[in-house]
């Protein structure tokens, strides 16, 4: 009888383990389906069949297991079949992106990459995935990187790709995005007009004066410094100063008063959790749901929400950003709902004062690590802005052509934002083809700035500081007058040119992105940097920290999503 009863047990599990088997490979053609954020779904999926399963077991008194012994092993069963099931097709050739190199472990989960972002140096790890596996590389189950300029424009152009869900896992919801996180094409236009008109011409010049403030208050600042100055933190001080004038009406004095409350430590810490969060989205929605989750990335969110609602409640002091942002130049036209634009205070924040105080401490950088590129810099300022003149006047800002050519080769270089969002081939399309690269419905596709800017094919010298190779591609310069990176010097007259062949490829320059989702703010931020750059560099010399490693800042450029900027150690000198 005791045989017979354990032979019947045995018979039993062995049906539930193929029932769980069967249902773990029906919940995993349910998740690819419904591939989003939904939570009920999901949690049915994962945690209903083995419950079932374990009731079932103990109603018909299989075994002689207690409730929880029982439970855990349906669960240890069920979840143990989704996982192998899950990771036996992703690693199959029946995967649609199962063609495409990669490293093994990336194609069982994005996880593997998101871990990777917690380092900060995604970027140069993606770069060096490009070395050794090709132009198109699988980075998750659903997701490539690709290093092809021919790609940008058919994904990233007028008639490419939505954006993946990225911004929603960055900000923890998947209701009320910010602008860059809106994936609808329509909707994205639609949002972006109040953006537009706050940063058109006509905006940009009446910035003009309360840039010009903050930017001769920088410069006193400076000029009462004693010894070794941390110039990346004072970027990041007039940045974030500037910004809020611009886009809030002001309300930070970190110039005059330092970060007392800790707002870069918020911003960097919160920006780290964020990017891995924005890897795996769905992860990002769920934890926003558990308080005290994300704790990092809730405190940034909470501070930049309550900077947009003291300006909304304020009111306007001047023609700001949120002046255009909440339709107040549009008398007859509705604001947009308060979440909204509680949601963009967040993108003022990131987008109007990291990047551009980012761009202008790699500008500093490239020209102290390159004395002769700083000699000619330091002549054409001098040329249009001597002494007596107004440095803040924009009249010049057309002619200063090695200026332009200094912020494009740092941007170049440096990427404030390194590694950029993901587009998405949406779900409901056909297989779409470009340049051979086949992207089926689903999938994340990843065009990372630094990893372009860095091709040999893209650039010749690709990892050298060299401003005179954007003059040379305008035809503003010949290359066989042109100075040289270090360590290159010009054949003599009358013996040909330089023996390397030159490449640039200006398609494959994406620092503020392309297309009707690029950045809208490229224009502030190329006059901003222009102003603080000749204000600076015509009233001071500036020089490294005797024996600073000038390599620690490539070193300790780190990518998350913005960049965080190592110190810039610098002494400075008046001119005058």
């Amino acid at each position: 009888m005791q045989s017979i009863s354990w032979r019947n047990t045995s018979s039993s599990w062995e049906t539930l383990v193929w029932a769980l088997s069967i249902s773990a490979l029906a919940g995993h053609q349910i998740m690819r389906k419904y591939d989003g954020f939904f939570l009920k779904l999901h949690a049915s999926v994962v945690l209903l069949p083995p419950a079932v399963a374990a009731w079932y077991a103990m109603s018909l008194q299989i075994g002689q297991m207690s409730l929880v012994s029982t439970m855990a092993l349906c669960y240890a069963i069920y979840l143990g079949a989704l996982c192998t099931t899950v990771v036996a097709y992703r690693l199959s050739p029946f995967h649609p992106l199962y063609r495409y190199p990669g490293p093994f472990w990336c194609r069982t989960s994005m996880f593997v990459h998101a871990v990777r972002t917690t380092t900060g140096k995604q970027m140069t790890y993606l770069k060096a995935l490009h070395e050794r596996y090709g132009d198109v590389v699988r980075i998750g189950p659903n997701a490539i990187s690709v290093r092809d300029a021919s790609l940008v424009g058919p994904v990233l152009g007028p008639s490419g790709l939505p954006k993946s869900a990225f911004f929603t896992g960055t900000v923890l919801t998947e209701s009320n995005i910010h602008l860059s996180g809106i994936r609808d094409l329509e909707e994205h236009a639609i949002r972006r007009r109040p953006w537009v008109r706050g940063l058109a011409p006509p905006a940009l010049r009446e910035y003009e004066q309360i840039g010009a403030a903050r930017i001769y208050q920088l410069v006193n600042r400076l000029a009462e410094q004693k010894g070794v100055v941390i110039l990346g933190q004072w970027f990041n001080y007039l940045a974030y100063d500037f910004m809020s004038d611009m886009a809030f009406g002001g309300g930070s004095e970190l110039m005059r008063d330092g970060d007392q409350t800790g707002l870069w430590t918020t911003l960097e810490k919160g920006t780290a959790t964020a990017l891995f969060m924005g890897q795996v989205p769905w992860l990002g929605v769920y934890l926003g749901h558990i308080p005290g989750a994300a704790r990092a990335v809730n405190e940034f969110l909470e501070y930049s929400r309550e900077q947009a609602m003291k300006r909304l409640a304020r009111g306007s002091i001047t023609r700001d950003l949120f002046h255009y942002l909440a339709n107040e130049d549009l008398p007859k036209k509705d604001p947009p709902p308060t979440a909204q634009l509680r949601s963009d205070g967040l993108l003022v924040i990131l987008a109007g004062s990291d990047t551009t105080s980012s761009g202008l401490t790699s500008v500093f950088y490239g020209l102290m690590t390159d004395p002769s590129a700083y000699a000619c810099l330091q002549q054409e300022v001098d040329r249009f802005y001597p002494p007596d003149e107004d440095v803040c006047t924009t009249k010049h800002h057309r002619d200063l052509h090695y200026v332009t050519a200094v912020i494009n080769e740092s941007l170049r270089l440096f990427p404030p934002t390194p590694t950029n969002s993901s587009r998405e081939v949406p779900h409901n399309s056909k297989s779409l083809i470009y340049n051979n690269v086949l992207l089926p419905p689903g999938t994340l596709i990843h065009i990372p700035h630094y990893v372009l800017h860095r091709d040999p094919r893209n650039f010749v010298f690709p990892d050298t500081f060299w401003p005179e190779r954007w003059l040379i591609a305008s035809g503003q310069l010949e290359l066989e007058s042109a100075r040289l990176p270090h360590g290159l010097t010009q054949p003599p007259p009358g013996h040909g040119k330089p023996k390397f062949e030159f490449v640039h490829n200006d398609a494959a320059f994406i620092p503020f992105s392309i297309g009707p989702m690029n950045c809208p703010g490229k224009g502030l931020a190329m006059q901003q940097m222009r102003m603080v750059i000749c204000a600076l560099v015509q009233r001071f010399r500036f020089r490294l920290q005797e024996g600073w490693d000038s390599r620690r800042y490539e070193e300790d450029f780190k990518d998350y999503f913005t960049a965080n900027r190592p110190d810039l150690p610098v002494h400075i000198e008046p001119r005058y």
